[in-house]
Parts: structure tokens; C-alpha cells; sequence
């Protein structure tokens, strides 16, 4: 293929592969595509750690690095930005009704002093400092792209991108955040959809992309939202996209660390089966509706937390409920959940992700030939 993204990243489909697992990335860029390894979860050490594996398992090829940098966090978080700071801005109600739904789900609780201190450290990676690290870790590497994630891109990633020459991506809701991005430097412009999982505003992809590619123009976009086969992929070229960026279709691969009960419940879910939630993150994002959403929204629920307060309740106990999930626990398996787009509906299958990226590339070709045939006929 032959597109904008295609000749500035030296990628042969115009293929942008999220995903937190590194074998998908190198996957993905080993078939063609373009792997973009999401960092949040990461510390500095760690994400060290799996960027020298993806270096030494794509032989030169392209990949990227995604950064979290909201545009706004919870007061507590930048004020301070340490471990008691922000442990003592979580009121002792939401804690309650985390112990209590352990007790509700009989789901052995974990340790949850010891747990407050870990989930804390991986709240600080989205402050300011957190994910300024995280920034000097990425360009230490040969990356071929930066993404800021969930906020107009800092002056210091900006910088210190273009220093090694390194493109900076922005993925957008609405086109007056794309303005935005384009105006602190962003080099890409990724317009995602209200299907897309995880963080996602509420305007649909097939509106969105169009008036943001008119809105940045000539600054090359992506779509994004709901994105997960060749047809769609054809058809946010027709919109005038330079390329895709696809997350969740990523979910059901073989290469996946999504935890077995999830991936069962992708397989089986259908477009109806997301919600959009804060009670993950804190901050508005798509994901399979469980038990865990329905309590979050229901009347006995405090409500969820600004981010990262809301990740430091969240994802400690979500990695217990999975670990007890897997071990067959049925009141666990209701409540397991992960961030995934409406596309979950097509997702009934476990291929490798290398197989993936074919078959998409297969049918986009399919769906370009038979528009041709309707042209000249």
C-alpha cells in the first residue's frame, strides 16, 4: 500500500497496532504493520525491560511507544505526587465498598495495605513526573513514533521528541482537540471514535474522522474507534484517513495477556456487550460490561474517583478477581472485565496477530476491488 503513513514510517500497510503486550507489538510491526506498545502499566525499569526485548525481536523495524498524559488528573496527584499523597486523598468509603464486594462476589480479598502501596506506584506513572520518565525511557530507544494519550501533548515530550527526530502522535475525540494537538506539535493526528475501548469520547468514528482530516489538513490522521477488519479499513481511507489504528482486535490473539475469563467473554460477547465507565480509571472509558460496572454505577456505590485515584482502587483489585477467576471462581468471572470497543462483536476467533494484520490486509484489497468493480461498471 502506498499511503502518507505507509512512506514517512517505511511501514507496508498502513496498519497501528495498541496494545500492552509486546509480542503483539513485534508481531504486528514483523508483518508489515506498525506495533505501538501502551506504557502506562509500566515502570521505568519495566518498560526498559520490554523495550530492549522489542528491539531485539524486530530486527530494525518501526515500532512505537504510548505515553498516558491527561490533560487533567485528580489535585492530589500533581500536588504531591507520592505514594502517602495520594493513598490518604482516597476516602476510606471507597475502600469499603471494594471489601465489600469481595465479600458480595466471595472473592477472596487481597491484602489490602500491601495492595494500596502497589497500586499507588502505578497511579504515579500518570502524573506529570511519572510520565515524564517514562518520555526519557521511550526515546532511549529506536522508536519510530511517541503517542500522547488522553491530553494535548507536553512541551517537554514535544521537545525532546524532536530531538531524536521522532514523530509525535495525539489521539483526539473531537476536532477541536485535534486543533489543539496540532498546535503543541503533534505530527499525527489519531481520531478515535466513541466504539473504540478504552478512553473515548462519544462522537462515532464514520462522523469524526472525516471532519478531523478536514480540520488538520495536511497533517496525516488515523482512524480509530471500533476499527477490526479490511472493510473498515477501506473505509477510513475513503474518509481520507492515511491509516488505522486498532487496539482491541489485539485482545483475542494468541500472543494476548488478556486473563482467560476475560478473553472467554470477548469471544462470546456481542457490539451491545461494552459500557462506557469510569469506574476503571476514573475518566470516561469503553470496556466489557460486567458486574464491576453495574456496582460502580449502582445506588450503593460512592462513585468513582478522579484518575489515578480511581486506577489505585481498581486495578489492584481487578488482579485479584482475574487471578481467582481463572481458578474458576464464579462470582469473580462476573465481575472480571477489560477495556475493549464495540468491534467485540467481531471478535470470535483466536488467530495469531501476525495472522490478523493478512487477514485484514486480504480484505481491504477484497473491498477495494469490489468498489472498482462498481466504478467501472
Amino acid at each position: 500500500m502506498d499511503t502518507e503513513v505507509c512512506r514517512r514510517f517505511g511501514i507496508e500497510f498502513p496498519l497501528f497496532a495498541f496494545s500492552h503486550c509486546r509480542d503483539v507489538v513485534a508481531a504486528v510491526t514483523n508483518a508489515g504493520g506498525f506495533g505501538v506498545l501502551g506504557a502506562v502499566a509500566y515502570t521505568p525499569d519495566r518498560l526498559e525491560e520490554e523495550l530492549r526485548w522489542i528491539d531485539d525481536h524486530v530486527g530494525g523495524r518501526p515500532y512505537g511507544v504510548d505515553v498516558l498524559v491527561p490533560g487533567k488528573i485528580d489535585e492530589s496527584a500533581e500536588r504531591g505526587g507520592g505514594l502517602d499523597d495520594m493513598l490518604a486523598a482516597i476516602p476510606a468509603e471507597h475502600w469499603a465498598f471494594l471489601a465489600g464486594l469481595f465479600e458480595k462476589y466471595d472473592v477472596p480479598p487481597p491484602d489490602f495495605e500491601k495492595a494500596k502501596r502497589s497500586n499507588a506506584r502505578g497511579g504515579t506513572q500518570v502524573t506529570k513526573r511519572g510520565a515524564s520518565e517514562l518520555i526519557d525511557v521511550s526515546l532511549a530507544h529506536p522508536i519510530g513514533l511517541i503517542a500522547s494519550a488522553l491530553g494535548t501533548p507536553p512541551p517537554l515530550m514535544v521537545e525532546r521528541a524532536r530531538a531524536a527526530g521522532v514523530p509525535v502522535a495525539a489521539l483526539v475525540g473531537t476536532a477541536e482537540h485535534a486543533r489543539r494537538q496540532v498546535a503543541a506539535g503533534a505530527d499525527l493526528i489519531v481520531a478515535q471514535g466513541g466504539e473504540a475501548g478504552g478512553h473515548t469520547g462519544e462522537i462515532s468514528t464514520m462522523v469524526l474522522v472525516p471532519e478531523i482530516v478536514d480540520e488538520v489538513a495536511p497533517v496525516p490522521v488515523l482512524a480509530a474507534g471500533g476499527i477490526a477488519t479490511g472493510r473498515q479499513m477501506a473505509a477510513s481511507l475513503a474518509l481520507g484517513a492515511s491509516g488505522v489504528w486498532c487496539g482491541s482486535v489485539w485482545l483475542t490473539t494468541e500472543e494476548a495477556e488478556t486473563p482467560p475469563p476475560v478473553k472467554e467473554k470477548m469471544l462470546a460477547a456481542t457490539s451491545r456487550d461494552t459500557v462506557r465507565s469510569r469506574s476503571r480509571t476514573g475518566k470516561p472509558a469503553r470496556q466489557l460490561r460486567s458486574a464491576w460496572t453495574d456496582e460502580w454505577e449502582g445506588p450503593a456505590s460512592p462513585g468513582a474517583l478522579g484518575m489515578p485515584l480511581q486506577m489505585i482502587v481498581a486495578e489492584g483489585a481487578m488482579r485479584q478477581i482475574n487471578k481467582v477467576a481463572e481458578s474458576g471462581g464464579p462470582g469473580a468471572r462476573q465481575l472480571a472485565n477489560y477495556f475493549v470497543g464495540q468491534c467485540v462483536g467481531l471478535m470470535n476467533t483466536v488467530k495469531p496477530a501476525r495472522q490478523v494484520v493478512y487477514d485484514m490486509v486480504q480484505e481491504f484489497a477484497d473491498a477495494v476491488e469490489r468498489l472498482n468493480r462498481i466504478t467501472e461498471g
